[in-house]
């Protein structure tokens, strides 16, 4: 039985307003409308988001219905490709930044949709969410890139090869594990060092903090729009200082500065977006760091000191009901998982 079992009187007005706008359409089938008009009030009741979305943006929910993509989940790099071919007129970055907020909302308003009304389960929700944020990372990556390349010239190794950005998702993004809420750890990297092929050259490192930058203010930049992602880059070697450093630097910091947590962390580590390949090589080089050759005896120990620390925390700040670092908690319950994994 559904939580929520009718609207108010406001919300009632609105609905009809969107299922009259559905029946315009020759393109819904009559079963559709009804699938919508009997998960309306259950998804409405348990999403403001949803519910004020649907109205103010009428015309992506009818098109959401058509398409017949509020019924099914995405095949693989289904979403990535419907994206790219959404941003192929795209020249400047405003608009970008517009077009990306608008396919947030729609891919929001579906998967959410899809999950109050019971069409999806949680670990295809989160997986959903997980994909949304791959696909607009990429993409967004893509044409900033391009135009990068255009304006600053392309940067290349001493050898002559191309070099690209690699993204790397972490935490909840990496694991595929993302919620409604969640931010995206991020950190980037690229191959090697050199320069760009223009008439004034900058150093790969100067490219790629440019490129970082821009990737970050058009995903978490709040606009009228909203925004697509906040992006939090704090995961990175040292926590601050320069976004994108060189593959060497990064296993150079590991190897040297590596803190016991950042081992953990490096375990849901996943190329999201840019150079596929090359992101592999690097985690294949980062891989020593984060298990070792032997078994590990000392994981034990670390992992119970910062357990230890934990608790002080959630003791002197009273939270010790705090589902996510309370006792029995997430955190807990990962700390298990990643005893075993290291």
């Amino acid at each position: 039985m559904p939580l929520f079992s009718k609207l108010t009187e406001l919300q009632q007005e609105q609905s009809n307003i969107l299922l009259s706008s559905l029946m315009q359409s020759d393109k819904i089938p009559a079963e559709s409308l009804v699938k919508i008009k009997n998960s309306l009030v259950t998804v409405w009741s348990g999403s403001q988001f949803v519910e004020q979305k649907s109205q103010q943006h009428v015309e992506l929910f009818v098109e959401l219905v058509q398409s017949g993509h509020l019924w099914r989940a995405y095949e693989t790099e289904e979403l990535k490709k419907k994206i790219l071919s959404s941003l192929r007129s795209i020249a400047i970055e405003a608009d970008l930044m517009r077009m990306l907020r608008v396919i947030r909302t729609r891919e929001m308003i579906r998967i959410i949709w899809r999950d109050l009304a019971g069409w999806s389960d949680l670990p295809e929700t989160m997986r959903e969410l997980s994909e949304l944020a791959d696909a607009c990372v990429d993409s967004a990556l893509t044409l900033l890139y391009r135009w990068g390349c255009e304006k600053l010239g392309t940067p290349f190794d001493k050898d002559g090869n191309q070099q690209h950005l690699v993204v790397l998702g972490m935490g909840k993004l990496g694991g595929h594990e993302l919620n409604l809420s969640s931010d995206i750890d991020l950190i980037f990297a690229y191959p090697e060092e050199g320069e760009t092929q223009a008439p004034k050259p900058i150093t790969n490192h100067e490219f790629f903090q440019k490129i970082g930058q821009q990737l970050i203010n058009v995903l978490s930049k709040l606009t009228a729009d909203g925004f697509v992602f906040r992006v939090d880059m704090r995961l990175r070697p040292f926590g601050s200082g320069p976004l994108a450093i060189s593959f060497d630097a990064m296993e150079d910091y590991y190897q040297i500065h590596g803190r016991e947590w950042e081992r953990y962390a490096m375990i849901k580590a996943r190329v999201i977006a840019g150079d596929q390949e090359q992101g592999e090589q690097l985690l294949a080089r980062l891989k020593p760091f984060v298990y070792r050759r032997y078994v590990d005896y000392s994981a034990f120990e670390s992992i119970r000191e910062m357990k230890a620390m934990i608790q002080k925390e959630v003791k002197r700040k009273n939270k010790e009901l705090n589902i996510k670092v309370g006792a029995g908690g997430i955190r807990e319950i990962e700390f298990i998982g990643q005893v075993f994994q290291l």
